[in-house]
């Protein structure tokens, strides 16, 4: 496609009434939006038209000054600056028995099919064998475990290598 005169005068005229490069490339036919911006450019035309103004921006609502943790912004950037939030420790457990003596009550204990989303599913004993059962005792929240079971379970990664170096 060939810019000729006419075509010229005409993307001026276009450009100077606010035309976006796509409406002026529709209008001229054959010429594709970036071929207008491309002409446009080269021929240094700056000045346009503004196009319709927009009505003028809505007052924003005050933000609220509130300094609780779901109030402060998010950190972006370098994070070596933000503020640590620190998880709440959960208290220690009541008292448990010794973990030596691994009793479980006759009347907690239960089999495979009486185990349900509270009961305990430690097992205790050789599977396969008529004396295997689960421990049955009532779980702490969320774990799979009674509290004494659980903490067999879930040692703190100091505890366990402290153990490792022990032996």
């Amino acid at each position: 496609m060939n810019w000729t005169d006419e075509r010229v005068e005409l993307l001026k005229k276009l450009w100077s009434e606010g035309l976006s490069a796509s409406q002026i490339a529709a209008e001229l036919g054959g010429v594709t939006r970036n071929a207008v911006i491309g002409k446009v450019h080269r021929l240094g035309l700056s000045g346009r038209a503004k196009a319709i103004a927009a009505p003028a921006p809505r007052p924003r609502k005050p933000r609220p000054t509130a300094s609780s943790p779901a109030s402060r912004p998010m950190v972006q950037g370098n994070t070596a600056l933000a503020q640590v939030i620190r998880p709440v420790m959960e208290p220690e457990p009541e008292e448990l028995p010794d973990p030596v003596s691994n009793v479980v009550a006759m009347a907690e204990r239960c089999t495979i099919l009486d185990l349900t989303e509270f009961t305990c599913r430690w097992p205790v004993g050789e599977p396969g064998k008529s004396d295997f059962f689960y421990c049955g005792s009532r779980t702490k929240t969320g774990l799979p475990y009674c509290a004494f079971h659980s903490r067999i379970a879930y040692q703190p990664v100091q505890d366990r290598n402290r153990r490792r170096v022990a032996r």
